[in-house]
């Protein structure tokens, strides 16, 4: 495991989560009012989970966790930030939408609950997770430990060609690192101010202005073709593989076309994947 890199980047977010929740309102108002932070692809992607046991693996400040709660799971969210799982529990209470929320690095997490005998009906992974995970293929193994016979993997998370580029289309990332470390000076930043309303999960509010992190973090690169193999290397059976050519909640760059609640490119433009999901199955 990379410790001392998963260290820096639990300093980071535990910065920035006070930061992003800062504009997401009231966030109990928002849930008792039958609000989901979930959208229409997750929706599709997990059916019905009614019963079933969930962990939602880099759940951050559980806005999601819970509402997958809503939908009737019995769901653990994992997070290596204390900030973010100090938020998750509260809210949880206040809401009264039960979850069971665990601080840990996560590779230890899987570590713990595979020796513990923990087995989940399904592992959920969403927006943003995949470029924190150092090692792969060892992440893809641990999931795979900890699900049950028949259980399953489900992944949506913006897709790595299009993370490839700036905000002016212009490519400064490399498709994939293979575990090669890229450090950023400033830290986890403040994209849900960034992105106005599309992330509030109800209405924005103002909150912390000019937000400045002073710890750097550290993500990794992560192609479609490493991701896919790796969870093949683990023993899952692959059962779907999607991309998007939009994104939710906002635009990733200038110029794009909102529809629906999706962010589109122009249409005279050419049109490239902005997100992807996988499901796989033990």
């Amino acid at each position: 495991m990379r410790k001392e890199l998963h260290e820096g980047n639990r300093r980071s977010w535990n910065e920035a989560t006070v930061a992003h929740n800062s504009h997401r309102g009231d966030q109990v108002a928002f849930f008792h009012n039958g609000g989901t932070t979930l959208h229409p692809e997750e929706l599709e992607l997990l059916g019905d989970i009614r019963g079933l046991s969930v962990v939602h693996l880099q759940c951050n400040a559980g806005q999601d966790t819970l509402s997958l709660a809503r939908l009737g799971a019995i769901v653990t969210g994992v997070d290596i930030s204390d900030t973010a799982i100090d938020f998750a529990r509260n809210l949880s209470q206040q809401t009264g939408l039960a979850a069971t929320f665990v601080r840990s690095d996560l590779y230890e997490w899987f570590q713990e609950a595979a020796a513990s005998r923990q087995r989940f009906d399904l592992a959920f992974c969403s927006y943003g997770a995949i470029c924190w995970l150092s090692d792969i293929k060892t992440w893809a193994k641990g999931v795979a430990a900890i699900l049950r016979p028949q259980g399953s993997l489900i992944v949506i998370d913006r897709h790595p060609v299009s993370r490839m580029f700036d905000w002016n289309g212009n490519r400064t990332s490399p498709y994939t690192t293979r575990g090669e470390v890229m450090s950023s000076e400033e830290g986890v930043g403040d994209y849900v101010a960034a992105s106005g309303q599309g992330l509030a999960g109800g209405e924005y509010a103002t909150g912390i202005q000019d937000f400045v992190n002073s710890h750097p973090s550290y993500e990794f690169s992560w192609g479609l073709g490493d991701i896919v193999t790796a969870v093949l290397d683990s023993g899952l059976t692959l059962t779907t593989l999607r991309e998007y050519l939009y994104i939710n909640d906002s635009p990733p760059f200038a110029n794009m076309i909102a529809s629906e609640g999706h962010w589109s490119l122009p249409p005279d433009q050419p049109n490239m994947p902005q997100m992807f999901s996988l499901t796989a199955r033990k």
